[in-house]
């Protein structure tokens, strides 16, 4: 049997992006319904949950970046927020993070970083390798320095989820356990969706933040959704010995031969070890290369890292834009919005991407800080293609 709810808002995808954004707008008085399967994200369910915009900073990707160091600031009062409307911890750690180096080029190449972090006002401290085994002491002997970035924090992006969702439906969202397969459109606007068991929901508003399967749902016109690609992951979850000390005791990302390799601890004891970044369209096969080149890597720079137990094997997908960066906010397409494309940044630019959504939803038009972001930068050239 066909049925109809009406919403004011209906957020297609069930990850961090689309949570965060269905809990701000609930927050704001809208009906909202987050149509999606109830298991983690693609990307959402197996993040290392770093906060990292420091230790991550990128030539090229200024911008980018200062958004990650506004989204990254609001996550102590984002927290405690959710904290005060889920009842959940989230797992958030404040540390710091340690990047460091195998060789002499990999410290070379952590120079030039802490030229670009000095560029973008962000403080960090360089350090000797004898100083980088002070405040890791398994690290190897070979370490040649590092930095520590103070302010780089973690989260726990399973423990995020959970509360998400949570706090959204104490604000009275909706939690539909189905996919989206088309949004439905006529007279030129949005008017609810299509989901796979039959059902249609109505509503004048639809946010897409399905993740790499975004560019799937039916129904839009060419070109609204811009391509997303999927960049596959591969990582390891591991854990200490019960009664044993824990292998690092903050955010550990390191270069090995110029590949990053991370070990990001949890509070209860667990380390996440990743990760591999493969163009491989939506392939999620664990394969033996990929967890051997992770290991591999951890393995130069923290030799303990093979004493612990593999609790878990795991394989995501980001979601990667044309330009690597987010797709925010209004389309071309009245009532549709996108909130997608946020590649490796997904946990970091949580916080700010839900209040950029929250703005978008209630005004039409993203806030300042957002709108090099804008969904509609593709159109122009989508339309003339």
């Amino acid at each position: 049997m066909r049925t109809t709810t009406d919403f004011d808002v209906i957020v297609a995808g069930g990850g961090l992006i689309g949570l965060v954004t269905a809990w701000r707008a609930a927050r704001l008085g809208l009906r909202v319904a987050v149509a999606a399967p109830h298991t983690p994200g693609e990307a959402s369910g197996v993040a290392a949950g770093m906060l990292t915009p420091a230790t991550e900073a990128t030539f090229g990707e200024e911008a980018l970046m200062r958004f990650g160091l506004l989204s990254r600031d609001r996550y102590p009062e984002f927290v405690a927020e959710l904290r005060a409307d889920s009842g959940h911890d989230v797992g958030y750690r404040t540390e710091g993070t340690l990047q460091v180096a195998f060789d002499t080029d990999d410290l070379a190449r952590l120079t030039e970083l802490m030229e670009l972090q000095a560029r973008l006002g962000i403080q960090t401290r360089r350090l000797t390798g004898r100083e980088c085994r002070r405040l890791e002491p398994m690290l190897a002997p070979s370490v040649r320095g590092g930095l520590l970035a103070p302010d780089d924090h973690s989260v726990d992006p399973r423990r995020l989820t959970a509360a998400l969702r949570a706090a959204a439906e104490r604000h009275g969202a909706a939690l539909v356990d189905a996919r989206v397969e088309e949004v439905a459109v006529s007279a030129e606007r949005v008017r609810g969706v299509l989901l796979d068991d039959g059902r249609r929901l109505e509503a004048d508003q639809v946010v897409l933040a399905a993740g790499t399967w975004t560019s799937r749902i039916g129904g839009l016109p060419e070109g609204v959704v811009p391509p997303l690609r999927p960049v596959k992951g591969q990582l390891l979850r591991l854990r200490t010995p019960s009664g044993e000390e824990p292998i690092v005791t903050r955010t550990v990302r390191g270069l090995v031969r110029g590949t990053p390799v991370y070990l990001v601890p949890r509070v209860d004891g667990e380390v996440v070890l990743g990760a591999t970044q493969e163009e491989m369209g939506h392939d999620t096969r664990l394969t033996v290369g990929g967890v051997w080149e992770v290991l591999r890597d951890a393995r130069e720079l923290v030799p303990g890292v093979t004493e612990l137990e593999i609790a878990e094997t795991c394989v995501g997908l980001r979601p990667g834009s044309p330009d690597n960066e987010p797709l925010l906010g209004p389309t071309r397409v009245p009532g549709l919005h996108l909130a997608v494309g946020h590649f490796r940044h997904g946990v970091l630019f949580t916080p700010a991407t839900g209040d950029a959504m929250a703005e978008a939803l209630t005004t039409g038009e993203l806030p300042d800080y957002a709108r090099r972001f804008a969904a509609t930068r593709f159109s122009h050239a989508s339309a003339t293609v």
